[in-house]
């Protein structure tokens, strides 16, 4: 267990991050942090054309260097993206400035959920199953590594989703009550 006063979740491309990270700030009564989000307004584009201009490499370096922003704070729901988990510094600061929630889905859930997207970079102009299924094979591992606590994956709704993962992060989430860091006068 994790005691934090943060939560975080992780997991790959179509768990419901950012629709259930939302649900989860509402209960919680604590900020919602995206972290593409994030990106798209420290870049003032969207995710797509960082990727275009600065490939994947270039996205990665700002990922980091923003959730390692966007983790520091004290009591957010903070929905990573998919790949974050890739570099082993944010595995890090996510194990130890939070709670982490691995939502996950399965690859059927994926595409289906994924079918009408044209927002994700990666999966564009590719077989997705068998792209889903690569990312899957490189991530899976470092998801079940950096969760405190694991959130099956199961078709219906996201408010059926959300209720789920509240019953299972009340049960696991050692929560503690964040304070405002002191400031020296």
């Amino acid at each position: 267990m994790n005691p934090s006063c943060n939560l975080f979740l992780i997991g790959p491309t179509g768990a419901g991050k950012t629709s259930i990270g939302r649900r989860l700030a509402v209960h919680y009564g604590l900020p919602f942090v995206d972290l593409d989000q994030e990106i798209e307004n420290h870049c003032g584009v969207d995710v797509n054309t960082v990727f275009e201009i600065e490939g994947e490499a270039g996205f990665r370096q700002r990922e980091s260097a923003l959730l390692d922003e966007c983790s520091r704070r004290r009591g957010v729901v903070l929905a990573t993206g998919a790949g974050a988990v890739l570099d082993p510094r944010n595995r890090q600061w996510l194990a130890e400035r939070g709670f982490v929630v691995w939502l996950q889905t399965s690859i059927a859930q994926q595409l289906e959920r994924l079918e009408r997207c044209t927002q994700r970079p990666l999966l564009a102009g590719v077989d997705r199953h068998e792209r889903l299924q690569a990312m899957a094979q490189v991530r899976a591992p470092l998801y079940r590594d950096t969760a405190d606590l694991d959130v099956p994956g199961e078709h219906g709704s996201v408010a059926a989703a959300g209720e789920r993962c509240i019953a299972l992060i009340d049960r696991h989430w050692q929560r503690r009550p964040f304070a405002e860091p002191r400031h020296n006068a």
